[in-house]
C-alpha cells in the first residue's frame, strides 16, 4: 500500500538535510526549526525522533515535510506552519488575526505577576483585563498563575477573540475568562486590579523594514502603531487609567526606544510610575508599568 511505501531518507538524515537547507537560506535557528518541522510532519516528539532516528520516512511523510520546508524557506514562521506556539510553557493556537507570541512578551507577564503580589487584598475576586488580547497569551498565562482571578480580554477582531476563547477552553480557563469586542477598553467597566496590553507599536513607515516572518505573516492591525508608533498608547492609557481600581496597575509592552515616551503618557493620565521598566533577555526595556493612586 502507498501508506507503507518508504522514501530514501531516514528521520535523522531528513532532519540534517532540512537544517542545512534552512541555514543556506539564511534562516536563523535552522537546526531548531528543522527539528520542529520534522517532528510535526511525522507526529513525533523529540524522544520519538531520537528513538526512531534510523527509520525511513514514508512517501507521505516525506511529501508533508517538503511542504513544510517550502513554506519555511519562503520565510513563513514555524509557528504559522504548525498553527500554534508555546508561551509561558502553555500551548496557544494561532490564527491569521493574532500575533505569534514571542518570548520578549513574557516580560510583561513576569512584571504583572510581581506587581500583583504587591497589591493590597481587596476582599473581592481579583480582576484582570488584557486590552488587545489577540491569542489570549498574556491574559491566560496570568490566569494560569493566579487561580483566584477572573480575566477579560478585548479586541477589535472577532477572529482573534474566537482564537482566544478556543485557547481558554483548551487550557481549562473558560470559566474564569470572558472576551469582548470593543475598541481598546471602551466596553469595560472594572474596576480592574491589573490591566495589561501588548498594543500595536511599530511606526507605520517601519513595517516595511521588519523581517519577512513578521511583515508578511503577522496581522498589520496588531503591528501598526501609527506615524510614531504611539497611537495605541495614546488611546488605551487614558481608558485604562479610568478603569483601574485604586492601587491597581497598568503594564504595557514597549518597543525599542519607547519606554520614556510611554511613561510620559502614564504620568499625564494621573498614574504613578513607581519602578523602572523591566528589561527583556536582550536588555531592552520591554515592560512599562504604573499604578493608580491608592484610595
Amino acid at each position: 500500500m502507498a501508506t507503507n511505501s518508504k522514501s530514501g531518507n531516514s528521520i535523522e538524515s531528513a532532519r540534517r538535510t532540512l537544517a542545512a537547507r534552512l541555514q543556506s537560506a539564511g534562516i536563523e535557528e535552522a537546526a531548531l526549526d528543522a527539528r520542529l518541522l520534522v517532528g510535526a510532519a511525522l507526529n513525533l516528539d523529540l524522544t520519538g525522533m531520537i528513538a526512531q532516528a534510523a527509520r525511513r520516512l514514508t512517501v507521505e511523510e516525506a511529501a508533508r515535510l517538503e511542504q513544510y520546508a517550502q513554506r519555511r524557506l519562503a520565510h513563513e514562521p514555524v509557528a504559522r506552519i504548525l498553527g500554534m506556539r508555546e508561551f509561558w510553557g502553555l500551548p496557544f493556537r494561532l490564527s491569521e488575526a493574532t500575533l505569534v507570541p514571542r518570548p520578549d512578551t513574557e516580560t510583561v507577564v513576569e512584571l504583572a505577576l510581581e506587581i500583583f503580589r504587591e497589591l493590597p487584598t481587596s476582599g473581592r475576586r481579583p480582576l484582570i483585563a488584557d486590552i488587545g488580547v489577540g491569542s489570549g497569551a498574556i491574559l491566560l498565562a496570568l490566569l494560569h498563575e493566579i487561580p483566584e482571578a477572573f480575566g477579560v480580554g478585548t479586541d477589535v477582531s472577532l477572529t482573534a477573540l474566537g482564537t482566544a476563547r478556543d485557547n481558554a477552553a483548551a487550557l481549562g480557563l473558560s470559566d474564569r475568562s470572558g472576551f469582548i469586542a470593543c475598541y481598546y477598553a471602551a466596553a469595560l467597566s472594572g474596576p480592574f486590579d491589573l490591566i495589561v496590553s501588548n498594543p500595536p507599536y511599530i511606526a507605520s513607515a517601519d513595517i516595511a523594514n521588519l523581517s519577512a516572518e513578521v511583515r508578511d505573516h503577522d496581522p498589520h492591525l496588531a503591528l501598526d502603531g501609527g506615524h510614531d508608533g504611539f497611537d495605541a498608547y495614546r488611546a488605551l492609557i487614558p481608558q485604562a487609567a479610568e478603569r483601574l481600581a485604586p492601587g491597581g496597575a497598568l503594564i504595557v509592552e514597549a518597543g525599542q526606544g519607547q519606554a520614556q515616551g510611554i511613561e510620559t503618557l502614564l504620568t499625564a493620565a494621573a498614574l504613578i510610575v513607581d519602578r523602572s521598566p523591566r528589561a527583556d533577555l536582550s536588555g531592552m526595556p520591554r515592560a512599562v508599568s504604573a499604578r493608580k493612586m491608592p484610595a
